[in-house]
């Protein structure tokens, strides 16, 4: 049995096979995911799992040297957003509006789908290396 935190295998896989800057964008239920991008879909019903959690869960496993966000998500779910920075201190933060932000998704290596269902729940890892 794996030894690490991840257990879910086909998220293991996609995070195994990252490079250097590829993105993996953790989403809420609402979020449109482009067809032609690699979803992962881990929501199971309202608000399980949710999207702290399961980012919580990834960054156990993901080097990140970036972190995107809707520019919406300052006033629509501060929360959230503090979650995710304290998480990840020293990490870099961007903000995007939130159209470009569903542009950017068509560019990620994977979508991971939560339950999560508060608004602009929404951020885009950039990977990076661990040398």
């Amino acid at each position: 049995m794996k030894k690490t935190i991840l257990l879910n295998a086909e998220l293991s896989h996609a995070i195994a096979t990252l490079g250097h800057t590829d993105m993996l964008v953790v989403c809420d239920a609402g979020l449109p995911i482009p067809s032609e991008t690699w979803r992962i879909d881990l929501a199971l019903t309202r608000g399980i799992p949710g999207a702290v959690e399961t980012a919580r869960v990834i960054l156990q496993e993901l080097k990140v040297e970036k972190a995107i966000f809707a520019e919406e998500v300052k006033q629509r779910n501060p929360e959230f957003l503090a979650d995710i920075q304290e998480m990840l201190p020293g990490v870099s933060f961007e903000f995007v509006p939130h159209a470009q932000f569903k542009d950017l998704t068509h560019e990620a290596r994977a979508v991971v789908r939560t339950g999560e269902f508060s608004p602009f729940a929404n951020v885009i890892f950039c990977s990076g290396v661990v040398f």
